[in-house]
């Protein structure tokens, strides 16, 4: 149902039993799936793209122009997968033409309200984000993550699959997979043990991944050296190659802890 006060362009594409409340503006070049539901106040700018079965509560503010001096008014778009849920002034904006073009959110994503995903950022599926959580553009988020509330994190920033970032704290370097990071600046303070065991992961991965935090992070080895070490000792599982890839792959350098402390 489209509300009568509702605005919505024209040669916007609207899927099958799809909600829209009372003073929504929906541009041109958009696409909503089928069975969303979006409140009243919101805006939709023009090239977004919205997945099917997601909330978007009121006042949310999706597919406007990135913040970046550098952007001349190109192209670019946002893409929202399936089941997200997007509370109250939520704010994601469209991608840059040198930074890849896309603002991507995957499928099953939780915004609390408040958060912003700013240009070109990627996020994988299940990622939750708490009231407030503010990500400068260029950033990449893993499946299964959660950001805290009140957490800022800087542009080309990664967080890795199933990590948790304490709520308060300000990322400045890449934070790997299935760990908890908090502070200003944001520390690793061990595993995300709670976690990775609500979503299924075994003993056997548990004991490994434990093992090889240990090697990288407690000894006060070199990252290259603590990797040679972790490939040596620990067993050959995929939870352990994602870690390292993670690792090895890192441009703006890791997030550690302190030696014998995490």
């Amino acid at each position: 149902m489209i509300h009568e006060q509702a605005i919505v362009h024209k040669d916007a594409e609207i899927g099958n039993n799809v909600s829209i409340g009372p003073f929504t503006v929906i541009e041109k070049n958009v696409k909503i799936g089928d069975n969303t539901v979006i409140g009243s106040m919101v805006t939709i700018d023009e090239f977004t793209s919205i997945g099917a079965d997601c909330t978007i509560f009121h006042h949310a503010a999706i597919g406007a122009a990135p913040q970046s001096v550098k952007f001349a008014g190109e192209e670019t778009h946002v893409e929202i997968g399936d089941r997200c849920l997007i509370r109250e002034f939520v704010t994601i904006h469209r991608g840059t033409g040198f930074g890849g073009g896309l603002t991507r959110l995957g499928n099953d994503n939780f915004l609390m309200a408040y958060t912003h995903i700013a240009h070109d950022c990627i996020t994988g599926n299940g990622v939750v984000f708490a009231n407030a959580a503010t990500l400068a553009g260029h950033i990449e988020i893993g499946n299964h993550a959660t950001v805290g509330g009140l957490v800022a994190i800087h542009q080309f920033a990664r967080i890795g699959d199933y990590a948790f970032v304490g709520g308060k704290s300000a990322v400045t370097k890449d934070i790997p997979p299935y760990v908890i990071a908090a502070g200003d600046r944001a520390r690793l303070h061990g595993l995300n043990k709670v976690g990775l065991k609500r979503h299924g992961f075994t003993p056997e991965v548990l004991d490994a991944l434990k093992k090889a935090y240990r090697i990288i992070f407690r000894i006060g080895l070199t990252l290259n050296e603590a990797i040679e070490r972790v490939k040596a000792e620990v067993p050959d599982l995929p939870e352990v190659n994602t870690f390292l890839h993670f690792l090895e792959s890192s441009k703006r350098g890791v997030t550690r802890g302190k030696p014998g402390r995490d």
